[in-house]
């Protein structure tokens, strides 16, 4: 839309029949669009520098000032997160139109066969062969390939000599084996507020126990920082001194179970489940201050190793991509390759949960789409 509004002549080739499938399932089908704090330091990237130029020249503001154009209604949630108050097929409606009044000529269910460059670049489809003066690889990660996620974009770009650095599932649920599952199973279902820390990072919010592991806005964020072997940390009372609430209500109810205890300010079904793996079913005033003590750093402390991720299929992000050493932070050009440009997703630079990962799709398209 913004390469055909200055004018150029634009053809946007989709692979499926339907275009914005993943936009139409984002935020609980919402579209959680951007993010009011969206900044440099909440991306990841081999080259954290990358993205600064891109999300200063079209910012959040940018995005929200077109979405209130067009008179879409949208509200705020928790930490700056942005979403339609109705369907996100507003945003979807939204893109469709202003393409079409910038011109663009959207051609679905074209799968493209083979890509050659000699003075212009030859795109060969399975409904007719194209040619171009530059070519956009705007075909997203390898996340959720049930909507025809697939490794396009990487492959075109490695094909024409750009590198890519080492890709994973992000934003993911995490799994784990042995007696942490055989916990967290009979435990599926149950949500609450925790610190999840991995290395250097910690994030405060929701976390769910699943029949995998665990999942949850938390372990999604910690997911993109996590690597095999590595434990991560979590703060089950975030903002609570656990030891000094089990010693006074030890003091002022004696006679309450210690699961009844942790039921005042835990789930129920988990505080009988942690009560049951270390402590027998007696009144907290029988209980030893110091296995009280214990306890309340278990619940500020809890440390766990995964297994592994669900993979891409309950992926929101691919982490990793394109090596942004190839391309120019400006306008996403590739260095080496004349008319060649990558942007979104299929590039090495990857956002937190909460509208994020879109903000740096509309920020890397426009500076894309003010350059071919």
């Amino acid at each position: 839309m913004t390469a055909g509004a200055r004018g150029r002549r634009v053809l946007l080739l989709e692979h499926a029949e339907a275009a914005g499938k993943k936009i139409l399932i984002s935020g609980g089908g919402r579209c959680n669009f951007t993010n009011r704090e969206a900044a440099p330091d909440r991306y990841y990237s081999a080259n954290p520098h990358f993205c600064k130029s891109a999300l200063k020249r079209y910012t959040q503001h940018d995005f929200i000032a077109l979405v209130d154009r067009h008179g879409i209604a949208w509200h705020e949630k928790t930490l700056g997160q942005l979403f339609c108050d109705g369907s996100a097929r507003a945003i979807v409606d939204m893109l469709l139109a202003e393409c079409a009044a910038a011109g663009v000529d959207l051609r679905l269910s074209h799968r493209i066969t083979e890509i050659a460059r000699s003075d212009r670049f030859h795109i060969a489809t399975d409904r007719g062969a194209f040619t171009a003066d530059a070519l956009v690889l705007a075909s997203g990660g390898l996340s959720i390939p049930k909507l025809g996620a697939t490794g396009f974009a990487h492959d075109t770009a490695r094909r024409f000599g750009l590198k890519l650095t080492q890709m994973r599932p992000a934003l993911v649920p995490l799994t784990f084996g042995g007696d942490d599952l055989a916990l967290m199973q009979p435990l599926a279902g149950v949500g609450l507020e925790v610190i999840a820390r991995c290395g250097k990072r910690a994030f405060r919010e929701g976390m769910l126990f699943t029949h995998r592991g665990l999942s949850g806005p938390a372990i999604l964020q910690i997911s993109s920082v996590w690597r095999e072997g590595l434990a991560i940390m979590l703060d089950l009372l975030p903002g609570v001194d656990a030891t000094a609430f089990l010693l006074e209500r030890k003091a002022a109810r004696p006679n309450a179970e210690l699961r009844t205890i942790l039921a005042e300010i835990l789930p129920q079904r988990l505080a009988q489940a942690l009560v049951q793996t270390g402590f027998a079913p007696v009144a907290i005033g029988n209980q030893p201050d110091r296995a009280l003590r214990r306890l309340a750093e278990q619940l500020k402390t809890w440390r766990l190793t995964p297994t592994g991720t669900e993979g891409y299929a309950k992926a929101e992000v691919t982490l990793g991509g394109v090596d942004t050493t190839g391309l120019s932070s400006r306008d996403m050009r590739a260095n080496d390759v004349p008319g060649l440009f990558v942007i979104g997703e299929a590039v090495d630079v990857t956002g937190w949960l909460g509208g994020y990962n879109f903000q740096w799709a509309w920020s890397s398209g426009w500076c894309a789409g003010m350059a071919v």
